[in-house]
C-alpha cells in the first residue's frame, strides 16, 4: 500500500534535496523550515501570526513585538521556537515519553497557566477532554496506551518503514489519545517531523489552508478507524510543498530585464 505515492514523493524528494535544501548552509535551511513550519502549526491551533510576523519575532525576539499580534500569541510562538530547537538538537534521543514529555513542556511552557492554571506543563491531563465537537476517550485509558505507541513507533522505524508513513500513523493514533491538557496538535506535528528529520527527509509543514483537510483525515480515524486518509494526506502535503518550492526557485532563477 502507498507505492505510489512513495515512488512519487521518492523522486521529488531527491531533486528537492539537490537543487534546494543541499544549496543552503544548515543554519540558513533550518531558520527557513523554523519559521516556515511555525507560523503555519500554531496558525492551525488559531495564533494570528503571519509567516513575516514569525520571521520577525525570531530574529529580533520579544523586543519587537509584531504590530497587531497579542502578547500570549508572541509567548505561545517563542515556546514553539524553543521546542523546535530542542528537537532538532536531540534528534539522537530515543522516541519515548520522556521525549514527547519535554517537547510538550517546551511548547506550552509559558502559556498553559493562561490556558488552565492548575496543570503542569509536559504532564498529562487529568481530566477528560473536548475539542470542536470532538469529546475525547477517558483520559486514564488513553494515556495508559502512550507507552505502547511510543514503543511501536520505534520499532517500527527500526524495522526500515518508510518515515513518512510511520510518521503519519503516530501522529493520528496520538492526536487519537490526546494525552495533555494543551499543545497536543503543536506536540504532534513537532514530533511527527523529528521522525522524519532523524531519517534525513524534509519537513513535513501543513499549511493552515490546508487545515480542514487535515482535520478531516485526522477525524477519520475516530469515525472509521482508518489511517489511510491521513497517511495520504501527508504524502500529499509533502509533495507538494517541495514541487511547489522548486517551481519557486525555477521561477527566481529566470533572467530578468532591468532596462
Amino acid at each position: 500500500m502507498f507505492e505510489k505515492e512513495i515512488q512519487e514523493y521518492e523522486l521529488v524528494r531527491q531533486e528537492f534535496q539537490q537543487k534546494i535544501a543541499d544549496k543552503m548552509s544548515r543554519q540558513q535551511w533550518m531558520e527557513y523550515n523554523e519559521i516556515l513550519f511555525s507560523a503555519h502549526s500554531c496558525a492551525i491551533e488559531g495564533n494570528s501570526f503571519t509567516v513575516d510576523d514569525t520571521r520577525i519575532l525570531r530574529e529580533q525576539g520579544m523586543a519587537m513585538v509584531p504590530v497587531g499580534r497579542s502578547l500570549l500569541e508572541c509567548t505561545e510562538m517563542a515556546d514553539h521556537f524553543r521546542a523546535f530547537d530542542y528537537m532538532v538538537s536531540h534528534l539522537d534521543h530515543p522516541f519515548d515519553e520522556a521525549l514527547l514529555k519535554e517537547i510538550n513542556r517546551l511548547v506550552t511552557e509559558h502559556t498553559l497557566s493562561y490556558r488552565a492554571p492548575n496543570d503542569v506543563p509536559g504532564e498529562y491531563t487529568t481530566e477528560d477532554m473536548a475539542a470542536g465537537d470532538t469529546v475525547f476517550g477517558d483520559h486514564e485509558t488513553l494515556i495508559a496506551r502512550v507507552p505502547k505507541l511510543m514503543d511501536s513507533t520505534q520499532k517500527a522505524l527500526q524495522d526500515g518503514q518508510h518515515p513518512m508513513i510511520v510518521a503519519a500513523k503516530w501522529h493520528g493514533y496520538y492526536e487519537y489519545l490526546h494525552p495533555f491538557r494543551d499543545g497536543n496538535g503543536r506536540t504532534g506535528r513537532l514530533l511527527s517531523n523529528f521522525i522524519l528529520l532523524g531519517a534525513h527527509h524534509p519537513l513535513l509543514i501543513i499549511r493552515l489552508e490546508d487545515r480542514a483537510a487535515y482535520i478531516a483525515a485526522l477525524k477519520q480515524i475516530r469515525t472509521e478507524g482508518t489511517d489511510e486518509r491521513l497517511v495520504a494526506f501527508f504524502f500529499n502535503t509533502a509533495i507538494n510543498r517541495m514541487k511547489g518550492e522548486l517551481s519557486q526557485k525555477r521561477k527566481n532563477s529566470r533572467p530578468v530585464l532591468f532596462f
